[in-house]
């Protein structure tokens, strides 16, 4: 077992020269030191986050109103000040690598930034077309290709707002959140491939279509079908072909889109700045959703400033990010890493899209597709750096990657110590935390700081992130609840259908006024790393004592037997409960009778005697959301009595056939009490 907080690498004076948050800090005349940098920059917000707009030269116009008024949940940002993200997404070398975009059956296509531009121009004038213009909403139900960006850029380009959905998503998912937003246009795949396999998602698309109240246009892209264009575009339910009176929406295809625009300006270069609608800093980007498990999930939106000066932060100075650098985050676009992903584009680098399996045609697909590449920096959830752990890979031929980001879950520090084991020594694992809520991670690293097994070694520049004990005062060495006590430019505007602003402040801010609890247990270390202890609300309890979910699953998880597990307290306020371990073992593996005993006697002495479950039981899957996230709460309202229907939504669920299996009526596989 690897000690957390073991040292496994440390940045030699080449590394820490280098740097491009080094050259930042130089150019303010600043010491070359993290913490007193952190330190100006939550304490001097004003000052940090001008220096940012300063020193990247944001495209815009600065007005003269103050840089942060207000405070939470109300702060207001560069009052006065137009931008608009692609704009600066889109500006630099016509003839530099923009885009690689790779799928798993080997595809391969590029761009250069002159390419994209053109092809942005292009849509967007096929948007015009269709009516889309400032504040309207543009949905796109994609995976992770080219279309799906060039489609946002195209949008952001006009003031236009961007919403997207995974095709693995299902219909009632997709329609609880589109139809709170009332697009005017759905850009479709008629389906998408995963693992070999093709999916058709023509019905769903047309079901997805008939409940959105407002649509002008459905713009389908021929995914699986490539060339045929015209092929069953006609049935829209309620459409001429239906029999029925002529729909508003009408139907198009995405060459159609694109095929009208002709002529020098969509020439590459000539693309420029008279395209773009300046907007102000505020003006919503993109509207993001909450995993909607629970309920109707949350429509988040950030602004066009807020995002761009939070990635120009965050790529360049914590993933050491730009010009010739490869980025890419294994993601689709129904998780907010694909908004950060893309934002590679604003510092320069090369943003790769992948389409597939991170799995097929075996574990170690990603590493190839980064070998294969020069992947500079690679980000991905912490289950996929824990399989391919398990699977014993020693990915080769990565000469070009500097950086490896870790996210979704925290990283054991078996994890971390793999990394550097078995698949390179030299580089810079960050494990990230933070949430769809900012688009953005609260903690992280930052070239300038030693990696520790198991540690996050900073809170990110403009992030004054601290843990508060249970009065609600701030800690340090110890675990209490992550807040962010000064607000960000990144936080959202405001929620969808949300004018008063209720709901947005009983999100963050009805525990602690004017505080945003983030929902996360933290523990901030003297130096200021932090460790991630998991969800705040699915705490184990035993003995008065707080536990975090992550720990119990680092041991547990560490058994060869074992692909995953969740850990469920059953416990309530003032009354004891049941500490439940659910375990999914690998192909051919059973819970033995030898296998309960280690694991229990691993608990015992790895954690405490209280880490011990009352029950250990077998089941076939661990429930998650769609983005990979363990569904605790959801599992404990269950098993307090909560109907499965009611406790989680199955259509925001990757595998919601799993959820009968802790139903406290339904007989279990396998139970050792």
């Amino acid at each position: 077992m690897v000690e957390e907080g073991a040292l496994l690498w440390e940045p030699t004076p080449d590394v820490v020269r280098d740097a491009r948050i080094t050259r930042f800090m130089e150019r303010l005349g600043r010491p070359v030191d993290y913490q007193d940098m952190w330190q100006w920059s939550v304490e001097s917000p004003a000052d940090f986050w001008t220096s940012i707009w300063d020193y990247f030269g944001v495209l815009g116009e600065r007005g003269d109103g103050p840089v942060i008024s207000g405070t939470m949940p109300d702060a207001k940002w560069f009052a006065g000040t137009t931008t608009n993200y692609a704009e600066n997404a889109l500006r630099g070398d016509p003839d530099r690598l923009a885009v690689i975009f790779r799928d798993e059956a080997g595809s391969r296509r590029t761009y250069t930034l002159g390419e994209l531009r053109e092809e942005v121009g292009r849509v967007r004038a096929g948007l015009v077309r269709l009516g889309v213009g400032r504040g309207d909403r543009v949905a796109g139900y994609v995976p992770n290709i080219p279309q799906a960006l060039i489609a946002f850029l195209a949008t952001a380009s006009l003031g236009a707002i961007w919403s997207s959905c995974s095709p693995d998503f299902g219909a009632p998912s997709v329609i609880d959140r589109f139809t709170q937003i009332e697009p005017k246009v759905l850009i479709a795949v008629d389906g998408y491939r995963y693992g070999g396999k093709s999916f058709d998602r023509s019905d769903v698309v047309r079901d997805i279509a008939a409940k959105l109240p407002g649509l002008v246009a459905t713009v389908w892209i021929d995914h699986l079908a490539p060339g045929q264009e015209d092929a069953g575009r006609t049935a829209v339910p309620g459409g001429e072909s239906a029999g029925g009176s002529a729909r508003a929406a009408r139907e198009s295809t995405w060459q159609e889109l694109r095929a009208e625009a002709t002529g020098p300006q969509f020439e590459g270069a000539a693309f420029e700045g008279t395209q773009f609608e300046r907007v102000p800093f505020d003006h919503p980007l993109w509207v993001l959703y909450s995993s909607g498990t629970t309920g109707l999930p949350k429509p988040i939106v950030h602004g066009h400033g807020g995002i761009v000066l939070e990635h120009l932060k965050s790529i360049s100075f914590h993933q050491d990010l730009g010009e010739g650098d490869v980025f890419f985050w294994y993601t689709t676009t129904g998780w907010m890493m694909w908004n950060y992903l893309i934002g590679g584009l604003l510092v320069g680098a090369t943003v790769l899209l992948y389409d597939g399996s991170a799995t097929h045609p075996e574990t170690g697909a990603l590493w190839n597709l980064v070998a294969e590449e020069g992947v500079t920096y690679f980000g991905t959830g912490a289950p996929y750096l824990i399989a391919s752990m398990k699977a014993g890979l020693k990915p080769v031929g990565l000469e070009r990657l500097r950086g490896i980001g870790s996210t979704g879950s925290p990283l054991p520090p078996e994890g971390f110590a793999w990394v550097y084991s078995d698949v390179k020594s030299g580089v810079q694992l960050g494990s990230f935390s933070g949430g769809t809520d900012v688009c953005t991670g609260f903690v992280g690293a930052v070239p300038l700081l030693p990696i520790r097994a198991g540690v996050i070694p900073c809170r990110c520049l403009g992030a004054l992130v601290e843990a508060f004990d249970p009065s609600g005062v701030p800690v340090v060495g110890e675990v209490g609840e992550l807040v962010v006590t000064r607000p960000m430019p990144s936080m959202p505007v405001m929620f969808w259908n949300d004018p008063s602003g209720d709901r947005y402040r009983e999100s963050y801010f009805a525990d602690y006024p004017g505080v945003w609890r983030h929902g996360d247990w933290i523990k901030i270390l003297p130096d200021g790393s932090c460790v991630i202890y998991g969800r705040s609300d699915s705490t184990l309890n035993r003995g008065g004592v707080r536990m975090g979910t992550s720990e119990f699953y680092r041991v547990v998880e560490r058994f060869e037997e074992i692909t995953d597990s969740l850990v469920i307290d059953t416990g309530r306020l003032g009354q004891d409960g049941r500490l439940l371990l659910y375990v999914t073992l690998g192909e051919g593996e059973t819970l033995s009778d030898d296998l309960v005993s280690r694991l229990r006697t691993a608990l015992r002495t790895e954690l405490s005697p209280r880490h011990v479950p009352d029950e250990i039981h077998e089941v076939p899957g661990i429930p998650r959301t769609l983005s990979g996230k363990k569904l605790e709460v959801p599992v404990r309202k269950i098993l307090l009595g909560t109907p499965v229907e009611q406790a989680a939504n199955p259509d925001a669920m990757a595998n919601p056939e799993v959820l009968g299996y802790f139903t406290p009526r339904l007989p279990l596989r396998r139970d050792h009490a």
